[in-house]
């Protein structure tokens, strides 16, 4: 019998975080979960607004405790890895932190966009680093750092997973698949130094490493004060969580798209390497590194936020509200007279979701949805028919033929959400598995600790094997189209 072994996987999203003990071996993935904790940002004051940051230190407390109980499952306890959000960082000077870092949903940033593009022009920029635009990207929050005098202490950036990983072990590093969310790292894998010298930024992320490098044991004080009664061992993982999500799906990359549907809704294909073209830029599309060697051409869509985000205004009034409950109730109605436009820059800040909303229908002279259930179904509507409209656009690009989409993450459990993407899009969706981020967060220290063997395909065979999807039919009539 193959052997088996234990990898935690730390695992970090934008409004909560998990730490996942895995047994695995060739055609076992057994999955638990040891810690769940909430992500929420911390407004605070900055003398002339409110300023969005993430509370760092208490998610670091909470993986520490998180892999001490990992390694108190598991005595023989292999490793850990840790994945988050991308495109966000923290400053340093001389190895200490200058702050908390920001939310990549702080306004700072808008000072930052306008100063790039008077130095760098936006077709420019996606030659080089093939990225779609998203006004939060890291090129332009550390030019608003500029701007505000807040790097001129700094003499080191670390990105999140980064970051924790040297509070841990000490290493300082940049792992590629989040580095190529920086807009700094050009596509030949390399930090971009011309741009950022044009720029005036100083040389501030530590040497790119791939995914799969050992950063070190736990920091012995570290280990005393979490409780670990070893030295655990941590290792790079495809640390933008995206990349891990990707790496987990059970897809034929050639015939398939994919959605990482969590916070966000990433749509899009599997590349052997990038694709930078004129319509790949006017349609907002984004190449990204994958786990080996590969590209994720996608585009961001706002994702489950809109609901998540609404649910908690109407928890404010009202604490029966059960997202559950609501998204059953939906599938009941109607679907709205028009879909709205998810990606919309109104939607991107936290606030009163379905007021903003409402408002985007009542400035376009359309009948708003009225109350909660029609809300949340105009919303899955919305986002179905956006991530439909996504992946036909990825199939034009760049001519995969998608006879199949792969729904992973939180989003494969939204019944209604596979459904109605499967109408839109007029082809069959696989969802899950749910824990897709974990997975491929699992499955890369698997193969780093010689537990798995193979390229990424091979990985995604063994969670074919371990979590067979839900497949969801198109209606054989045509969607009516909402709108």
């Amino acid at each position: 019998m193959s052997a088996t072994g234990a990898v935690a996987a730390v695992d970090l999203g934008a409004t909560s975080g998990r730490v996942m003990l895995a047994r695995v071996g060739p055609g076992r993935i057994a999955m638990r979960q040891v810690a769940r904790f909430a992500n929420d940002p911390l407004p605070l004051w900055h003398g002339d607004r409110e300023a969005l940051h993430w509370d760092l230190p208490g998610l670091y407390r909470h993986i520490g405790r998180g892999l001490a109980e990992a390694a108190r499952l598991e005595p023989g306890l292999l490793g850990a890895g840790i994945d988050s959000w991308a495109i966000d960082y923290g400053l340093l000077r001389h190895g200490a932190p200058l702050g908390l870092p920001h939310h990549y949903r702080d306004t700072r940033s808008a000072a930052g966009v306008a100063a790039v593009h008077a130095v760098v022009d936006p077709d420019e920029l996606y030659r080089r680093n093939g990225l779609q635009f998203l006004p939060f990207t890291t090129i332009y929050q550390l030019a608003a750092e500029k701007l505000s005098g807040a790097l001129e202490p700094a003499d080191e950036a670390l990105l999140i997973p980064d970051l924790l990983g040297y509070w841990l072990t000490g290493a300082r590093v940049t792992e590629r698949t989040n580095a190529s969310t920086t807009g700094l790292l050009g596509l030949d894998g390399r930090w971009d130094d011309e741009v950022r010298t044009r720029l005036g930024l100083p040389d501030l992320f530590p040497d790119v490493v791939e995914p799969g490098t050992t950063l070190g044991p736990v920091l012995p004080g570290v280990a005393a004060a979490f409780g670990l009664d070893r030295a655990l061992t941590l290792s790079t993982v495809a640390s933008h969580d995206t990349a891990s999500a990707v790496a987990a799906v059970p897809m034929a990359p050639d015939t398939a798209a994919y959605i990482s549907c969590g916070t966000w809704g990433l749509v899009g294909v599997e590349l052997p390497a990038p694709l930078v073209s004129a319509a790949g830029r006017e349609a907002n599309f984004t190449n990204e590194a994958g786990l080996d060697g590969r590209t994720r051409y996608l585009r961001n869509v706002m994702g489950l936020w809109l609901l998540s985000e609404s649910v908690r205004h109407w928890q404010r009034t009202d604490n029966t509200v059960d997202l559950a409950r609501l998204l059953a109730a939906a599938a009941d109605v109607p679907a709205p007279a028009a879909v709205f436009d998810v990606d919309d820059p109104v939607f991107l800040t936290p606030g009163d979701m379905p007021a903003r909303i409402a408002d985007w229908y009542t400035a376009r002279a359309l009948p708003a949805p009225d109350g909660p259930v029609p809300m949340v179904r105009a919303i899955v509507e919305s986002l179905a028919a956006a991530f439909a409209a996504g992946v036909r656009t990825a199939q034009e690009l760049t001519g995969v033929p998608v006879r199949t989409i792969h729904l992973v993450g939180g989003g494969a459990r939204n019944r209604l959400l596979c459904r109605l993407l499967a109408e839109h899009a007029g082809v069959p969706v696989l969802a899950g598995p749910v824990e897709a981020t974990s997975l491929g967060n699992i499955l890369v220290q698997a193969r780093t600790y010689g537990l798995l063997h193979g390229d990424v395909d091979a990985l995604r065979a063994e969670v074919t094997a371990a979590f067979p999807p839900q497949r969801y039919e198109p209606r054989t009539e045509p969607v009516r189209k909402a709108g």
